[in-house]
């Protein structure tokens, strides 16, 4: 048996007559394993809710496939699908209660009263709602009654859950408690869900995996760590991570067994390595290059006394580290330390960035070519 519980396939979506339309999703193909936490991951607008949808059946498909377990569900109706939906503008039943609400999905089982009951319970327990179980949708917050709609598509036995943007209404602290739960809940119960988010703390902590999406497209489909680490293109390394990587485009060139990458214009600094320092295979590659986009996480910048100059320009303390933006190279680059920092703004510093630390994107194409000294395959 497959492990497959989703697949779509050269999906393509527009809006609008069809000389002049709008594509909201353009080529998309991914599969979801049995069991696994997915994040459609974007800005707005980038169509991970127009996949989220066409995947539940409220919005059509102009093109390609949809499968879920193993079945084409194109022409099928929302119903059909056995999809669990919880909707961003909650979509709740306004004469029922909360506690009904919930246990809509389950009215049509062989469960006895005792059985929902204790389901409800438990899934209002856990998601912090279990005061006003007895209360209707009109009389409750925004972000109560978005948990109520998380619950009532989380209690239902489904092939899929869908989750658009779950949490978005919840305060923070709220936000962070329930993360941990959620992703417990359906990693127990052994369910497959889609989320979809524009939040990548979110993402990052509930997701297998993360779909980045922009413009229609899939940027890419990996796992939280390998998108931080090995962006496969400057979009999702600038995307992803907070602080977000600092970029520098760099003319490049040889000079002996160094080579210098020179990093702005009116104030340039010079980046001098070893091809020993970058490895053999980053030097055979910049020898065809003269142009290259930079890229460095804060957290990889360092301070050294043998550094390249630059001046701190504002410098935050935010309890538990440091977050120090500093002009250099005609640019802002930002930095992060753990431990508090006595830089002004107007001080100089000189620091360091490691080549094991550098990931090289082509300056055209924006295609990363290398990610701490290894080239992309």
């Amino acid at each position: 048996m497959s492990d497959i519980k989703m697949s779509i396939e050269s999906v393509d979506k527009f809006y609008g007559p069809i000389n002049d339309s709008v594509a909201a999703v353009s080529n998309l193909s991914m599969q979801v394993q049995t069991g696994e936490i997915v994040a459609l991951l974007g800005s707005s607008g980038c169509g991970k809710t127009s996949t989220l949808r066409m995947i539940a059946g409220f919005e059509e498909i102009t093109r390609g496939n949809i499968s879920i377990g193993g079945q084409l569900i194109n022409r099928l109706p929302p119903v059909k699908r056995g999809v669990a939906m919880a909707f961003e503008g909650y979509a709740l039943y306004p004469p029922l209660s909360v506690r009904d609400n919930i246990a809509f999905a389950l009215k049509s089982t062989k469960l006895s009263q005792s059985e929902i009951t204790s389901k409800v319970n438990a899934i209002a327990d856990m998601l912090e709602i279990s005061d006003i179980l007895d209360s209707h949708p009109s009389s409750i917050s925004g972000g109560q009654q978005q948990r109520v709609s998380l619950g009532r598509a989380l209690i239902r036995d489904a092939e899929l859950h869908l989750l658009d943007e779950p949490m978005g209404q919840l305060e923070p602290q709220l936000r962070a408690l329930l993360r941990g739960r959620i992703k417990h809940y359906i990693k127990s119960n052994g369910l497959t869900a889609i989320l979809v988010t524009h939040d990548q703390a979110e993402a990052n902590a509930l997701a297998d995996r993360i779909a980045v999406m922009e413009e229609g497209e899939l940027q890419q489909f990996d796992t939280p760590d390998t998108i931080k680490e090995r962006p496969a293109n400057l979009f999702t390394g600038t995307f992803i991570g907070e602080p977000p990587m600092n970029v520098f485009d760099a003319s490049v060139h040889r000079d002996g067994d160094v080579f210098v990458f020179t990093l702005g214009q009116k104030n340039s600094v010079n980046l001098t390595y070893t091809q020993d320092q970058l490895g053999p295979s980053i030097g055979s590659m910049l020898e065809s290059r003269e142009n290259i986009t930079l890229g460095v996480r804060p957290y990889a910048v360092t301070r050294r006394a043998e550094g390249v100059p630059a001046t701190v320009m504002v410098n935050q303390w935010l309890g538990d580290q440091s977050h120090i933006a500093a002009d250099f190279a005609d640019k802002s680059l930002v930095m992060v330390e753990h431990d508090r920092s006595p830089e002004r703004s107007g001080e100089d510093i000189s620091i360091h960035l490691d080549p094991m630390s550098l990931h090289f994107f082509d300056s055209e194409t924006g295609d990363a070519l290398s990610h701490g000294g290894v080239l992309v395959s």
